[in-house]
């Protein structure tokens, strides 16, 4: 009874009904009362937006997983103090933190809203370092101006890391791994260099039978998960945060790779084996081989590296030339949407330019979006020839590379685990460069780094966004409301960036447009503080500064960590005159990111008003050091100075 119950939560949630699962786990609990189901009740509570429910439920619970459920409750209750001491315990400084890399992330964003930077980055850092896809702490890292270059993070160790993570944690038969034995493995960071060689061999050999069980995601969830595991009830918050195999005295019995399930042959995998696995009977158990980490971090270099595009790639980056001149994205009504960029430079022929000949974008044609997963024969066997000194060695990587392995409910080749890998990262590096570069408002790199994204990455509405914005810090409102218009266009539901795109056709003038947005912004959602922005900077261009304050203050009220917010709503205080109301709602906005330079800026335009030219030189210099190639924060600082007769500064 209890484990059909807890299946008919887990199919409630991943069709998104969470009154059915509430009620469901509501009965689970009542006949059988643990914390496990009392964790997966607060799960349907979290996922409705209840966070109250699940922080009564959950209230001094002490497994790991209740723990993080609670602090992930707090959170949005706005329960900060109980959420940090939920995730670290006072009585236990040293223990780790719950769920892994989703624990640190929540902990660092719990850092940076009551003000402790150094914390905040230490655990954004440590996240990442736990799962390398966690571009969400990446992103808080840029936004704290304390990431690292792209390359860094998503490099060589970050593939190694994905790679351990899938090719060693896949598959297994022993799903019935506790869920606090998932958590305290999951919490270890995949990067560790402590880890001895003889130990690294035998994790690697026992790929086949270490446990992959971080379960459902939050909104979704595995569709063949066992419904006999107790762990299962609250894998809907498992972060997949690699895992290391457990070391057993007993060894793993041997698999017979070439056997298919569902009664497949050996010709229905297709790309994923090459002709050697053909040689070898159904019947005959392959010997078991061990790839040290030495030479598992040469054969992932070897497959990583860019140093030399495929011979299929090669002919594929030939015929592209010609065939992306006519590319274009379309959205869901079927218009054209392809964006060409500044009408000074045709962005598609710069972008052509810009590829260097005979570079692959990791096995991926760059704007046709051709993938190359499979090389040919011949391919296959030179690069096994040049790279491996030994036969043994050559034996050991096309195990690797031709072992299947079960992710996300498909069976793929280790092979394409590796490349697939190398493709991500190889994408990632260029968006994270970009978005660090734009903010830290180095706006023209992070517009050259943009187009570096394959054409079919590049006309995304998230990119655009981002492009427009880069547009926008560089005073060319024109692009900027290209960008923002196409952008719209691609993804009319999303609102990435248009508070910034209502600023823009502030600047431009564009009453009509300007109403258009809100009015559009409004009605699709009303809830969202972009919304109010955008009706607020409507009011304000037609001189209603009044209404206009009160868009602005419902912008706050429904997201009072939207610094943007905080900034308007200081500069309709200041054009009302009503300067002690602007001086506030611009230290608030500062509580919220040190290093949004507009509060500066608003805060020393005020200053320069009263003629406070000691104050206003102070912030305008904040502003400036935050953003020092705004020309506009520039010239207001040089009128500052100017005023207090300190000419020797201005000039340097």
């Amino acid at each position: 009874m209890e484990a059909i119950l807890v299946d008919c939560v887990q199919k409630s949630l991943r069709h998104f009904m969470h009154s059915n699962a509430i009620f469901i786990s509501q009965r689970l609990c009542a006949q059988f009362p643990s914390e496990t189901n009392l964790q997966l009740l607060a799960g349907c509570y979290l996922q409705s937006n209840q966070a109250y429910c699940a922080y009564h439920i959950l209230k001094g619970a002490q497994t790991a997983q209740s723990r993080y459920l609670f602090a992930l409750s707090c959170f949005h209750m706005d329960l900060l103090s109980e959420a940090e001491d939920a995730l670290c315990h006072a009585d236990e400084p040293g223990a780790e933190v719950p769920n892994g890399a989703t624990g640190h992330y929540l902990l660092g964003l719990i850092y940076r809203c009551t003000d402790r930077r150094k914390n905040a980055i230490q655990h954004f850092k440590q996240a990442l370092s736990m799962d390398p896809l966690m571009w969400a702490a990446y992103e808080e890292l840029c936004i704290l101006g304390a990431a690292e270059e792209a390359t860094v993070v998503f490099g060589e160790a970050a593939a190694f890391c994905i790679q351990k993570q899938y090719l060693n944690c896949s598959t297994s038969p022993n799903s019935h791994m506790s869920s606090e034995h998932t958590n305290e493995v999951a919490a270890r960071p995949c990067m560790s260099e402590e880890a001895s060689p003889r130990q690294l061999k035998q994790m690697q050999g026992l790929k086949d039978t270490a446990v992959y069980h971080h379960g459902a995601s939050i909104l979704g969830g595995a569709a063949g998960q066992p419904i006999n595991s107790g762990s299962s009830n609250m894998s809907f918050y498992n972060t997949p945060s690699p895992m290391v195999a457990q070391l057993s005295s007993v060894a793993p019995p041997p698999l017979c790779r070439n056997v298919l399930p569902n009664d497949q042959n050996l010709t229905t995998l297709g790309a994923d084996s090459s002709p050697k696995s053909t040689v070898n009977s159904p019947i005959q158990a392959p010997r078991r081989k061990f790839v040290g980490e030495g030479k598992l971090r040469k054969i992932s270099g070897r497959l990583f590296s860019d140093s030399g595009p495929r011979r299929t790639s090669r002919l594929s980056s030939d015929s592209s030339v010609n065939t992306n001149a006519n590319s274009t994205v379309v959205s869901g009504n079927g218009t054209n949407n392809s964006y060409k960029g500044g009408s000074k430079l045709n962005h598609m022929a710069f972008r052509t330019m810009a590829i260097r000949k005979g570079q692959s974008w990791a096995n991926e044609n760059i704007d046709e979006g051709i993938r190359n997963d499979v090389p040919d024969d011949s391919s296959l066997n030179s690069t096994s020839i040049n790279s491996c000194s030994s036969p043994v060695i050559e034996a050991k990587s096309y195990e690797q590379e031709a072992a299947t392995f079960q992710i996300g409910g498909q069976v793929t080749s280790g092979f394409k685990v590796i490349t697939g890998a190398s493709e991500i990262l190889t994408l990632l590096r260029v968006l994270g460069e970009g978005y660090r570069l734009s903010c830290l408002y180095r706006c023209q790199d992070a517009l050259d780094t943009y187009l570096k994204l394959p054409q079919k990455h590049y006309n995304t509405g998230w990119v655009l966004s981002q492009v427009g914005k880069a547009y926008f810090e560089l005073v060319d409102y024109l692009e900027a409301d290209r960008a923002f218009s196409h952008a719209r266009q691609i993804t009319p539901y999303s609102l990435e960036g248009m508070d910034i795109h209502s600023t823009v056709l502030y600047h431009l003038k564009e009453d009509m447009k300007l109403s258009y947005l809100a009015q559009e912004l409004i009605s699709t959602d009303r809830l969202a503080p972009q919304s109010w922005c955008a009706m607020g900077n409507c009011y304000s261009l037609q001189k209603d500064h009044e209404t206009a304050l009160k868009n602005f203050q419902r912008a706050v009220q429904l997201n009072p960590r939207f610094a943007y917010a905080h900034t308007l709503c200081g500069h309709e205080y200041v054009a009302l005159e009503d300067f002690e109301n602007g001086i506030k709602c611009y230290h608030s906005a500062l509580r919220v990111d040190s290093r949004h330079y507009n509060a500066w800026y608003g805060l020393g335009m005020l200053y320069l008003r009263q003629e406070k030219y000691e104050f206003s030189e102070h912030h305008f210099h904040m502003a400036y050091q935050i953003n020092p190639r705004s020309s506009v924060i520039l010239s207001y600082l040089g009128t500052a100075l100017h005023a207090l007769k300190d000419s020797e500064i201005m000039l340097l």
